[in-house]
């Protein structure tokens, strides 16, 4: 099997690209930094952007499936560019599939498209898209999605994931920043009482998209369909961000503050880096204030049923693994540094 992962250089895509190489598949990645570590591993790497329809092209030719889990992500910044890699990247993907007869194409969406800032306890997939969308990443992950699943057909078989809450040793977003502020002392929990949020290790997420892949075919039941993707272990929030805090050996959180505080918070932060002009993401948004508020855990019975989904990795276990990731992290800085001082 010939496989394309954009984005392979990515948390999620380099995880995806790890199993593809352990089934002994060829595997392309095209992404917009340059991975030697991909190279020295044997994968065929590209640099370029999934909004170039030359470079998606050119990656694609010859592909027996398409994992498309390059995005812009994020709760700020311009919407121009949220649409240029998700909605035209996406579009150019779609594009090079039908083109290069590509017969199977597994899409990385986000729960984001159907969250309305109200709580979501145990819903399915008949759960619409979000009439109001918050962010731009929500907006463009959800248009792109409905183009993929309307796609399915014709010689191409779609499929779109919604993982929740990616996480694990290598993650370079949601870890680090909780990291970031916690260290700060700017970490608050949000809301009044604790609300059931699932997540995602990063282990199942990959392994969720090979089995879609697996799975997917002209007349497969999860052909054109959307599937949430999660632990299935909603935990409370506090429950959750604490026990990050202490695999990283840092203390709980107890602090709470009211979501309307927060809320405001989030909206005057949002107008001072409008009128700034600034492009990085605001210390607090609007949307971060909710989501931090709300419930979002999903029933995972349909991804059980046709993708054959069933956690591997629980959070007991990706906990014990995330701590001995950061253990091994501070065990190589005090290693170095004793090194630089001899």
């Amino acid at each position: 099997m010939r496989a394309l992962v954009t984005g392979g250089g990515g948390f999620l895509g380099e995880a995806i690209v790890s199993r593809l190489l352990v089934r002994g598949a060829e595997v392309r990645s095209l992404a917009r930094g340059r991975y030697p570590e991909l190279e020295d591993r044997g994968v065929e790497t590209f640099q370029g952007d999934v909004a170039d329809p030359d470079a998606v092209a050119h990656t694609a030719a010859g592909c027996d499936v398409v994992f498309h889990v390059a995005a812009r992500v994020g709760a700020w910044g311009p919407r121009a560019a949220f649409r240029g890699t998700n909605v035209t990247g996406t579009e150019n993907v779609l594009a090079a599939c039908r083109s290069h007869g590509v017969p199977k194409l597994v899409y990385t969406s986000t729960p984001s498209v159907v969250h309305a800032g109200r709580d979501i306890e145990g819903a399915d997939e008949s759960l619409p898209y979000a009439s109001h969308f918050e962010t731009a990443y929500s907006e463009t992950k959800a248009e792109a999605e409905r183009r993929v699943l309307a796609a399915n057909g014709d010689g191409l078989a779609t499929v779109a994931l919604r993982p929740h809450l990616v996480w694990g040793p290598g993650d370079n977003h949601l870890i680090p920043r909780l990291l970031t502020r916690a260290r700060a002392g700017r970490v608050r929990l949000i809301g009044r009482r604790d609300k059931l949020v699932d997540a995602t290790y990063i282990d199942n997420a990959a392994e969720a998209h090979l089995q879609a892949a697996d799975r997917l075919g002209p007349e497969a039941a999860c052909a054109g369909r959307a599937y949430f993707i999660a632990q299935g272990e909603p935990l409370p929030a506090s429950e959750l961000i604490n026990a990050i805090l202490a695999a990283a050996g840092l203390p709980p959180e107890h602090r709470r503050i009211p979501l309307p505080v927060a809320w405001c918070a989030g909206a005057v932060a949002e107008a001072v880096f409008w009128l700034l002009r600034r492009e990085d993401e605001p210390p607090l948004t609007r949307f971060v204030a909710r989501q931090l508020a709300t419930a979002h855990w999903y029933d995972l019975g349909a991804a059980r049923r046709d993708l054959g989904y069933a956690p591997a990795v629980s959070m007991r276990e990706g906990l014990a693994r995330l701590r001995e990731h950061f253990e091994k992290q501070a065990a190589a800085s005090a290693s170095a540094g004793e090194g630089a001082l001899a």
